[in-house]
């Protein structure tokens, strides 16, 4: 995995793609089933709570800053058990 002070400077795709090698490389020549499902999953929810932790909760400037419908957030948000 890589240390949280190494993906300062790092962009996130290149961080995404680091994540990405290390797991495949950590499966042991299992190949995974639905990965980018995976990823999506596991991306999504924290990322929705970390832009709620900084809208301070509001929902609307929340779905503005990920770039959809506040209704689409209140979707997310239930899909993955996050509280309003």
């Amino acid at each position: 995995m890589v240390d949280k002070a190494d993906n300062t400077e790092l962009p996130l795709r290149e961080f995404v793609r680091r994540v990405a090698r290390d797991y495949l490389s950590d499966m042991d020549n299992t190949d995974p089933e639905n990965l980018h499902q995976l990823f999506i999953t596991t991306v999504e929810s924290p990322l929705i709570e970390e832009v709620l932790k900084k809208t301070a909760g509001n929902q609307s400037h929340a779905a503005r800053i990920l770039g959809i419908t506040r209704n689409t957030l209140r979707s997310k948000m239930r899909q993955h058990g996050i509280k309003a």
